[in-house]
C-alpha cells in the first residue's frame, strides 16, 4: 500500500539558509516547519528530507559532519513529535565529481525515497525554495509543489509562498 510524501528541501525550507551550513550550533528552524510538518504527519503523510550537499564535493565538510547534523534535526523533530521517515542527500557537484542522478534538479532521491518507502509520487507534494527544487519534483511525477520565496514573481511551482504557515 503507497502513501503520499510530504518532500522538504532542507536549507531555505527546513532552516535558514546559510552557505554550507553543517553545524549544529548554525542550524536554525524556520519558522512554521514544525506546525508544517505535524498537520502533513497528522494527515498521513510521509515526511522525507531531499536536500543537495555540494559541500561534501567541495571539501568543505565531510559525511561524518552531515551525519552529525542530520542525527540532530531528526532528534530535533522527533522532541516535537515528529518522525521524519528519511533524509536523503547529493554530496555531489557537476564540476567536481562529475553529473550524477541524485543532484536536483535530478529525480533521483524522490525516485530512491519512493521506491524505498512505497510512496505515491502522484498524491505527494513538494516544498522547496529554489526552480530546481520544483523540477525534481515534477521529473519525479510530483505535481503539487510549492515555492517558498519572499521574492519570486514567477515558478513552475503550483504556488508560491512566503510562509511556511500558509500551508497549515
Amino acid at each position: 500500500m503507497s502513501r503520499p510524501a510530504l518532500f522538504l528541501d532542507r536549507d531555505g525550507v527546513v532552516n535558514i539558509e546559510k552557505n554550507y551550513l553543517h553545524r549544529v550550533e548554525d542550524f536554525e528552524f524556520i519558522d512554521g516547519i514544525f506546525e508544517l510538518c505535524r498537520k502533513y504527519q497528522d494527515l498521513g503523510y510521509l515526511l522525507v528530507v531531499v536536500t543537495n550537499q555540494s559541500g561534501i564535493a567541495r571539501g568543505y565538510y565531510s559525511e561524518a559532519d552531515f551525519e552529525k547534523l542530520t542525527v540532530w534535526m531528526v532528534e530535533s523533530f522527533n522532541k516535537q513529535g515528529i518522525t521524519l521517515a528519511d533524509v536523503y542527500h547529493c554530496p555531489h557537484h557537476p564540476d567536481i565529481s562529475g553529473p550524477c542522478s541524485c543532484r536536483k534538479p535530478e529525480p533521483g532521491m524522490l525516485l530512491e525515497a519512493a521506491k524505498k518507502h512505497k510512496i505515491d509520487l502522484k498524491h505527494s507534494l513538494l516544498v522547496g525554495d529554489g526552480e530546481r527544487d520544483i523540477s525534481a519534483a515534477h521529473r519525479a511525477g510530483v505535481d503539487e509543489t510549492y515555492l517558498f520565496s519572499p521574492e519570486a514573481e514567477i515558478s513552475a511551482a503550483t504556488k508560491i509562498i512566503r510562509s511556511l504557515k500558509e500551508l497549515v
